[in-house]
């Protein structure tokens, strides 16, 4: 488990002494990850570091080869630990984001499975086209 906190403290510490270019390197969300963040994040009940108008939430991807062309899905928690026991490994990243600004940062990133290598699954028909 790699933990960003270190990184994001700097990041904060540099947006809070007034640089303009921290800001807008971090505060640029993508309008899929703000789409993602408003549908499918998980809130954390904690404000927005930057902004302070909006409440953070974490949205969490999960990536790998055994995954085929579920690799890069946005997951909720409550799925992970499933998936843990259906794949061999597989990474998973949680990026915090702010809707309202558009801050974003990666939180944490880890590897789940159960070890045993598995082939990815098969692409579904409609996804062939």
């Amino acid at each position: 488990m790699v933990d960003h906190g270190l990184t994001r403290r700097a990041v904060l510490e540099r947006i809070g002494s007034g640089d303009a270019l921290a800001r807008a390197d971090h505060c640029d969300a993508d309008p899929y990850l703000v789409r993602a963040a408003r549908h499918h994040g998980e809130p954390t009940e904690r404000p927005c570091p930057v902004c302070r108008d909006a409440e953070l939430v974490h949205v969490t991807y999960v990536f790998g080869d055994e995954l085929g062309p579920y690799s890069g899905r946005v997951k909720s928690s409550p799925e992970l630990p499933v998936m843990a026991y259906e794949h061999g490994q597989f990474r998973v990243y949680v990026v915090e984001v702010c809707a309202a600004c558009g801050w974003n940062h990666l939180t944490l990133s880890y590897v789940l499975g159960d070890g045993v290598p598995r082939r990815p699954p098969r692409r579904p028909a409609d996804l062939l086209d």
